[in-house]
């Protein structure tokens, strides 16, 4: 039996690989959700702010840190954005 030479629409493409989020990539979206019409905040003051509340944390044990930022992520999930 003769072969059949795969055609490009047979080959099948693999999904491009997601590129890992950088805190600089955090601090951008952050930036962008906080500026709204009512307050305006760029991404400079926002990572003054962030780089604060990581100072912040750093004071505490890592098990109280982390149980602070779950009880932060659990409030987020109960607001509507």
């Amino acid at each position: 039996m003769a072969k059949k030479k795969a055609t490009k629409a047979a080959v099948k493409k693999t999904p491009a690989k997601k590129k890992a989020s950088t805190l600089n990539d955090i601090y951008n979206e952050v930036a962008r959700k906080a500026d709204t019409d009512g307050v305006k905040i760029n991404v400079a003051e926002t990572k003054r702010v962030l780089a604060c509340f990581f100072d912040v944390l750093e004071d505490y044990k890592p098990a109280d840190a982390f149980d602070f930022v779950a009880k932060g992520l659990k409030r987020a999930g109960t607001r509507r954005r």
